[in-house]
């Protein structure tokens, strides 16, 4: 059985869970690795002793794109704030 999947790399990602990620590609879902065992095996009732061969190859790289910084021209104000007195 063959399965495509994007896998997104983030290891700055705020939460550990979006650091690394698989998704399908179409659905953009992630596989439930446990269900697709099942499958494979026919989900009949009973203990398996399994041997899973995952090769994995990279058949395309996606560039991410790096956040652009604008620049703010904004004109410092010198202004000194007017106390009123209290009458």
């Amino acid at each position: 059985m063959k399965k495509h999947y994007i896998l997104s790399l983030n290891p700055t990602a705020k939460h550990d869970w979006d650091r690394c990620i698989l998704r399908d590609p179409l659905t953009a879902k992630r596989p439930d690795l446990a269900k697709l065992v099942a499958e494979a095996v026919g989900a009949n009732t009973g203990n398996y002793l399994i041997s899973v061969n995952i090769e994995i190859q990279v058949l395309e790289q996606a560039a991410v794109p790096q956040a652009e910084q604008l620049s703010l021209n904004v004109p410092e104000v010198n202004e000194k704030p007017q106390l009123r007195e209290a009458a």
